[in-house]
């Protein structure tokens, strides 16, 4: 990974409701952030598996207050899980099976910042 690319590194079993095995395997890994934060925000998040599936149904729920709100570090969803793929393609095949609907451009994992650690000179 270039270094000139803002990272951070998973320090510990993210939230979120992925089994947490899953979660587990995100643990040691350098994740590219999406923004060049260098601390982390508060952003609306969804559920991964109960959240909506589409960009109005997101909509909906933001209008309607039902959107969760998570401070940490957004990372490209489909980034992450080639990531992920490297070290655990097991924990990557549940990502692909159990939520396709995050595997487009522009869909976000918000890693909570407990969680996560920036990594330095990046």
């Amino acid at each position: 990974m270039s270094d000139d690319v803002p990272r951070v590194k998973v320090v510990g079993v993210p939230r979120g409701e992925a089994p947490r095995w899953v979660r587990e395997k995100w643990v040691g890994l350098e994740l590219p952030l999406a923004r060049p934060l260098t601390r982390p925000r508060t952003y609306f998040t969804s559920g991964v598996l109960t959240g909506p599936r589409s960009v109005w149904t997101s909509l909906l729920r933001l209008v309607l207050g039902r959107a969760g709100r998570e401070k940490g570090f957004p990372v490209e969803t489909t980034a992450a899980i080639a990531i992920l793929e490297r070290t655990a393609p097991d924990a990557a095949a549940w990502w692909r099976t159990n939520t396709p609907h995050l595997l487009k451009p522009r869909r976000y994992l918000v890693f909570d910042a407990s969680a996560c650690q920036r990594v330095a000179g990046s």
